[in-house]
Parts: C-alpha cells; structure tokens; sequence
C-alpha cells in the first residue's frame, strides 16, 4: 500500500532555509549518505519537529551490480531510516562499482548511477540483490529508474518488461522518474508514453522530477536548470493515468532564488492535480 506523501523537494544544504519558509512542502528527501544519525543538520531536525515527513534516498548500493549488497551499507541505510522515522527509502536501478577479487581486477567505483542491462541474466541479479536488501531494511524499498546515455548490446527487455517484472517478482515500490524518462527518449530513443503504459502503476512510491538542458542532440540530466515543459508533459502523462502518491522536485547545483523555487514547485503541483497541462 502506498504512502500518502504530497509535494515535496529534495533537502540540500544551500536551500535548507528556503525550504523551511516555502509553504505547502509535505516532505523532504534527504541523499542518505549525506547525513548522520545522531548529528543530523539543524534545519533538517526543525523539519522532523514540525513533522515535515523525510526520506532517505540512497545512491551508493548498487544492486545492479554482480556483487551481493554490502551489508554494512545496508545497514547504514536501515540506520537512516529508523532515525528519520522514514515511511519508506528509496535507491536506484543501476550499478555504481566493479572489478574485485573474483574477477581479478581492480575494484573500481564508477561515481555514476550506471543503467543495468535489461537482459534476463541482468533481472535475475538485481532481483536477488532487491530481495536481500529488503531482508535488511526495516520499511519497504522503493528504487529509481536511472538516465542513461546509450543501449547495451543484445537487451532483451523494454524498459516497461524490465520494470514489470522486477515488481513483479520481489514486490519492490518504484519511484518514477519523469526527466530520467525525457533523458532516455531523446538520448535512447524510447517512448515516455510507451514506458508508462507498461508500467504497474499501483506499485508506485512516488515521482522525480528535475530540469536538465540539451546540447548537440544529448539531453543533460543536470538537476541544475529549471523544470522545461518537455519533463512538465511527461509528468502529464502520468498523471494522466494515475494519481501519484508523491512528486518531488530535485535540484542539486545552481539553486534559484527562494521565489523561483517556490514557482517551480507551484507548476510541479499544478500538473500534479490536472489542474494545467504542462
């Protein structure tokens, strides 16, 4: 069963006071290995008093990867969740680490959210790896569909198919994100609408959305422009066919003015309601 959540924006250091004076934010999404249990940043607490609710959202499992979870950041992140009193956490669909003694290289970290690919040998490790990290959390787990520059070779899934059966197949929530869905259309050449309509809709947690810019044909995921009308209508076409638990605004370098975050905010949530058409 889904978590009522509302609109939120991702918590970031340099826009923790703007976030505490802009009106309607239900939530907040905090990057899990950014903070400390124990030692959590004033701001943030102020907002767990007011009972501002916050997720926990990881970026460094990699249960894309070979590898089984490191337990010691399951754990980590298991911590996090019990001190934020966090409905649910979320991570990602990717891989972000390599090599290792089993495979007599190095062991490299990528330092990127890297698309797994949609082979039925690639489901079947990520399939694993989700069943052990929801062994270890104490709340359900709800994972990102990533951005991604090109295809594997030889897939064998559409990213629907992928998806569907990953939910399918361990009861994991999906957190939806719309501008990783415009990413992969113009660098992938994939169908938003298409992607939607194959989803399981009632397994999602809740909703990306970020601004991102186009150069030479390549769509940037920058987290660091405003929201343009392209991501707009692909959270349109959501919406068109479910009403999302919640829908979060990300924004992780160049950060507006207080106003202009409190606009974006406002159009996320106008389309949000079907209020407008992005």
């Amino acid at each position: 069963m889904s978590v009522p959540l509302g609109t939120g924006v991702g918590w970031r250091p340099e826009i923790a006071e703007d976030i505490e004076r802009l009106p309607d934010i239900d939530w907040v999404e905090v990057v899990a290995e950014n903070v400390c249990p124990g030692h959590l940043p004033a701001p943030l607490e102020r907002l767990l008093e007011r009972g501002t609710t916050v997720i926990p959202h990881g970026v460094s499992l990699g249960l894309g990867g070979a590898d089984r979870p490191d337990l010691a950041r399951l754990i980590a992140l298991a911590e996090r969740a019990e001190a934020l009193g966090a409905p649910l956490v979320s991570e990602h669909i990717a891989f972000v680490r390599a090599g290792g003694p089993l495979t007599g290289a190095p062991r490299v970290e990528a330092g990127h959210l890297l698309p797994v690919p949609r082979t039925r040998d690639g489901l079947a490790v990520l399939c694993e790896n989700v069943r052990i990290a929801q062994q270890v959390l104490p709340v359900p787990l709800a994972l990102e569909n990533v951005a991604a520059l090109l295809n594997w070779p030889d897939e064998e899934l559409t990213e629907a198919q992928f998806l569907g059966e990953l939910v399918e197949r361990t009861g994991v929530r999906l957190l939806v994100d719309v501008a990783n869905l415009h990413t992969n259309h113009v660098n992938r050449g994939e169908d938003p609408a298409e992607v939607l309509d194959g989803l399981p809709l009632e397994a999602i947690a809740y909703v990306h959305v970020a601004g991102g810019v186009e150069r030479g044909g390549v769509w940037h995921d920058t987290h660091a422009h405003p929201v343009g009308p392209p991501v707009l209508d692909v959270l349109a076409e959501l919406c068109a066919r479910t009403a999302p638990p919640g829908v979060l605004l990300e924004r992780d370098d160049d950060f507006p003015a207080a106003d202009e975050l409190a606009a974006e905010l406002d159009a996320i949530r106008a389309v949000a309601k079907g209020t407008v058409r992005a």
